[in-house]
């Protein structure tokens, strides 16, 4: 594992942490799909953040901080399946399913993100 690919499992570690603790939280008022969406908006903002300043190391530019959420729209709706097929279909517990979903997403979050923030 290279420097770039230890950070960003760092910082999407941290990331994932922040937004699981809102998740719960939203839980308690919320069904289990808004609670998601919710944060998932909330981690794009992070996780933009976090892949600019910590993992690639490039600075803000309006341009790509716009394209992210477009790039992670293809994530949110295969996790926005994921997580429906593993609490409707397996009867996964829905506090826990959302950490399967971003496990089984992380190569794919990876090669995205590197792929809009890299890009010239």
């Amino acid at each position: 594992m290279n420097t770039e690919t230890f950070r960003f499992v760092i910082a999407g570690g941290l990331n994932t942490i922040l937004t699981y603790i809102i998740y719960l939280l939203l839980l308690t008022f919320l069904t289990y799909q808004i609670a998601y969406s919710a944060t998932y908006i909330l981690g794009i903002i992070i996780g933009y953040s976090l892949n600019t300043l910590i993992v690639f190391r490039k600075p803000w530019k309006l341009k790509k901080m716009l394209q992210f959420p477009l790039v992670y729209l293809v994530q949110y709706l295969l996790g926005l399946m994921l997580i429906s097929v593993l609490v409707v279909y397996v009867s996964m517990n829905q506090k826990v399913a959302p950490l399967l979903v971003v496990i089984l997403l992380l190569p794919v979050t990876f090669f995205m993100s590197k792929f809009v923030i890299n890009r010239s």
